[in-house]
């Protein structure tokens, strides 16, 4: 059997995940205690991305649902459906308590598109064999937005809520770009590379336009 075939052991998908942190950051990879994320059910394929992030159909191959994966492959999909959670639930709240319009409406597009996401990426975890808990429950990862993140949203209002979560989607799209970026270029999973490169194109775009918004300029320095 290759060796870097599924189902992984967990030492080997600790690794996985050491490499994935280290393709993103550099050589540097840490995490901290905090995060609340909850599995959720996969659904179907991965497919390319609108710049919103929602998905559009692209057909996948039996040979792309059956092959392989590598130590890449699973440590980015592992950190992806879980950093898609966690700003999903920062989303929800600025859809409803975003001082400026334009904001909100953004939270709204944004958030079907990472639910979208969530979608594929969930799907992609059952055809590479792969539990659907999350295995960075109780650590803070680069990018991921926090339980402490999420607490002091709640706390804040007017504009100091909207620079916050223009901060915190800012991190979040950013990292998640690169972390996917470097599954295009390390995994070996076709579909895992495709879904990653419609989630760079989707972020990219997310990106741009939310360094348009009311206030960014203030919030983002």
């Amino acid at each position: 059997m290759n060796p870097d075939s599924l189902p992984l052991p967990p030492l080997r998908r600790a690794a996985a995940l050491v490499l994935l942190g280290a393709l993103a950051l550099g050589g540097a990879a840490g995490c901290s205690t905090a995060a609340d994320s909850t599995p959720r059910t996969p659904q179907e394929q991965p497919q390319e991305s609108s710049p919103t992030g929602t998905p559009t159909a692209t057909p996948t191959s039996a040979s792309t649902a059956t092959a392989t994966a590598t130590a890449t492959d699973v440590g980015w999909v592992q950190l992806m459906t879980p950093m898609n959670q966690q700003a999903v639930k920062l989303l929800t709240l600025a859809a409803a308590r975003a001082a400026e319009p334009r904001v909100r409406d953004f939270a709204v597009r944004l958030r079907t598109g990472q639910e979208a996401e969530l979608d594929h990426l969930r799907a992609l975890l059952t055809r590479m064999g792969l539990p659907g808990t999350d295995v960075h429950a109780g650590h803070d990862m680069p990018g991921m937005v926090t339980v402490r993140d999420l607490e002091a949203a709640r706390a804040a209002e007017g504009p100091a809520f909207d620079r916050l979560v223009l901060v915190q989607i800012r991190d979040h799209l950013r990292q998640s770009a690169q972390v996917s970026r470097s599954e295009i270029t390390s995994g070996g999973r076709a579909d895992a590379r495709e879904l990653a490169a419609a989630l760079v194109t989707a972020r990219e775009a997310s990106l741009a336009e939310l360094g348009r918004l009311p206030g960014a300029g203030r919030a983002l320095g």
